[in-house]
């Protein structure tokens, strides 16, 4: 897919995917001791304990953040799909998305996909419907 760094503090493992953030800002405004967008690097593990930080990554919608081996698997469960108001399909699990072409790319779940169709990262939400006027007939 792209980027993914990862963060540890003992055996807690964040991993981050700027092309899968819909900026939400959850992170940012739940732990700012932890994920400030202002500090380089953004992501600093020392700023809670792992309990808060394993909480708020669970708050991210995109997935853009996620947990190592903490993640929960679906134990062969459908995946859980909601569409958010005005904005992208969002899924909790790890699923198999296959193009046109029928090239497959696992996600490691939580997933935003894009359905206002301006996102520059299709089929990933890049928070592009909050500019586009996006709202859909009866969601």
């Amino acid at each position: 897919m792209g980027l993914k760094k990862t963060y540890t503090k003992d055996d807690v493992v964040v991993y981050w995917e700027p092309e899968k953030c819909i900026h939400s800002k959850k992170c940012w405004h739940g732990l700012s001791d932890v994920f400030n967008p202002n500090n380089k690097p953004w992501v600093n593990m020392d700023g809670a304990s792992k309990e808060a930080i394993v909480n708020q990554v669970k708050q991210c919608p995109s997935g853009a953040l996620s947990l190592g081996s903490t993640q929960a698997e679906n134990n062969g469960a459908a995946p859980k799909v909601t569409l958010a108001k005005n904005g992208p399909i969002l899924i909790k699990d790890s699923i198999v998305l296959c193009d046109s072409a029928g090239v497959e790319t696992t996600t490691t779940g939580p997933v935003a996909l894009c359905r206002c169709g301006a996102s520059n990262k299709k089929p990933f939400c890049d928070g592009s419907h909050k500019t586009a006027d996006f709202t859909p007939d009866g969601v």
